[in-house]
């Protein structure tokens, strides 16, 4: 039995253990004739999962792709469990109606809107927890007048994402990914040199958002010469960097504009093209942050009528929907909204999302709050 103890405790790292060794302990005292395989088999089968069922609900109604990559089994507790509305055939209503009373808490992402309607559907719910930084598919105002605590993902991203950020301006100033597919179709051989980009090194660069991300992704660019400049919802008192108040006087005064902003109403659609004019020809802008931060159809319309150099998206306004009019242009870098993705960042994000769980349910402070 030791050795199956010691199996059963190395693959769960979350607790659950000692529910299955109780139940374990009790078949082997009903049945001493029973193999140690079986008695384990008949724990995990019954007892186990009935103690399960009797535990409160983290609500998932849609799939989250970081559970699929780091695998369900390293996320089991013994104070939750998960509750998939997706795995159900009932209408989306009659399911949260029927599981009401036990759902106690949220997890969702990107894609998945936690609106009022279904907060009112599950008065029991204590907490959303987010994978993601931003908050935008969260109705935050219904959960502060229910008084539901919200979690993100803090700062688990921010190295990723400003290194993924960082790798877009330089493909699109250095014209890498366009040279790629000239040598790739064998354009150099008949037709010669590739056209030169453009150096990073010295280039005024404005975030729009000087959050964890905004300012990892200002640190590195310092290492590669650049000065820095920020617009944010408020000056910060612990940088030196200049601060605009106004993003259309930023873009004046920068040739790249970064964007690492959360999405509201407040900066929905910001970026337009009085700020892309103001950025000028020779402007480059990455984003980052979320694609209807930036007027899409001004933004190409832009970049057709090369009224700024380039663009680095990872994010777009109706994904996974994209402008058809950027696919052949050789100055804009595409990405398929994959700059926080990472193996490292997944796991990191299981232990955060995991922790923020336990925490809630231990009555604890949550480790990556979301506060205004």
């Amino acid at each position: 039995m030791c050795v199956l103890l010691k199996y059963i405790t190395w693959q769960n790292r979350h607790g659950f253990v000692e529910e299955c060794l109780v139940s374990i302990k009790r078949e082997g005292k009903k049945n001493p004739l029973l193999s140690r395989a079986s008695v384990l088999k008949m724990a995990v089968s019954t007892d186990c999962h009935k103690a399960q069922q009797d535990f409160p609900k983290v609500l998932i109604l849609k799939p989250i792709s970081f559970l699929a990559h780091v695998g369900e089994r390293h996320v089991a507790s013994n104070k939750f469990t998960f509750l998939k509305a997706y795995e159900s055939s009932l209408p989306l209503h009659q399911f949260l109606s029927t599981h009401s009373p036990s759902i106690k808490a949220i997890l969702s992402s990107v894609g998945t809107p936690i609106t009022a309607d279904i907060l009112q559907l599950l008065p029991e719910v204590g907490v959303v927890v987010t994978t993601s930084v931003g908050l935008n598919q969260v109705d935050l105002p219904e959960c502060r007048r229910r008084g539901i605590k919200v979690a993100n993902a803090g700062s688990v991203f921010s190295d990723d994402v400003a290194d993924f950020a960082v790798g877009l301006l330089i493909d699109v100033l250095r014209k890498v990914s366009a040279s790629d597919g000239y040598v790739r179709k064998g354009l150099w051989a008949t037709k010669g040199d590739y056209p030169l980009g453009s150096k990073l090194g010295g280039k005024r660069i404005g975030i729009v958002g000087l959050g964890n991300i905004g300012f990892a992704v200002a640190k590195r660019l310092e290492a590669f010469g650049c000065s820095i400049s920020y617009n944010s919802r408020k000056r910060k008192p612990h940088v030196s960097y200049p601060f605009y108040e106004s993003v259309c006087e930023l873009a004046a005064n920068c040739d790249v504009l970064v964007i690492c902003c959360e999405l509201t109403d407040q900066t929905r659609h910001m970026i337009n093209k009085e700020v892309l004019s103001a950025l000028g020809k020779e402007g480059v802008i990455v984003n980052i942050g979320r694609g209807a931060i930036i007027n899409e159809k001004e933004m190409v319309q832009c970049l057709v009528q090369g009224e700024i150099a380039g663009a680095g998206l990872d994010v777009f306004e109706n994904e996974p929907d994209v402008p058809v009019e950027l696919f052949a242009m050789d100055n804009v870098v595409l990405s398929p909204h994959i700059a926080v993705f990472t193996p490292e960042s997944f796991l990191d994000l299981m232990d955060l999302v995991m922790g923020n769980l336990e925490a809630f349910f231990s009555n604890k402070p949550l480790l990556s709050e979301y506060g205004d």
